[in-house]
């Protein structure tokens, strides 16, 4: 999926777009505006991203990183634990050789902090 597909998924509230980067990477570039941050290093992680998929049934659920590869991992590993149907957001922030990414695209972001904030405690979508 490109970075301008996940933007207009979450503009008709059809798709939760999460970034799985570090909160270090959330701090130097910023978060995608609208996506939720979940760091994959995180204990927590797993247990999030089943909550996120299992409360929100009728949204497409897209995973963002900086170029793409360790989305492409994670999707990889959460198909082979049966966890189909998580898309990639295949460029990441920063592009690379899948696609121009989220932030050349010129896309809108916000600051780390204001992703965190905006990120609801019960992990659905409104």
């Amino acid at each position: 999926m490109t970075a301008q597909a996940a933007m207009d998924g979450m503009a008709r509230g059809e798709l939760i777009l999460i970034d799985i980067r570090r909160p270090e990477e959330w701090q130097q570039t910023g978060v995608a505006k609208g996506a939720w941050p979940l760091d994959m290093t995180a204990r927590d992680f797993g247990p999030k991203l089943l909550a996120v998929l299992e409360r929100n049934p009728n949204r497409k659920i897209a995973i963002i990183c900086r170029t793409g590869n360790r989305s492409n991992y994670l999707r990889g590993v959460l198909a082979k634990n049966g966890i189909k149907g998580v898309l990639d957001v295949a460029e990441g922030m920063a592009g690379g050789p899948r696609g121009k990414g989220w932030i050349p695209s010129g896309l809108p972001v916000v600051s780390g902090a204001e992703a965190v904030e905006a990120l609801p405690q019960d992990l659905i979508a409104q």
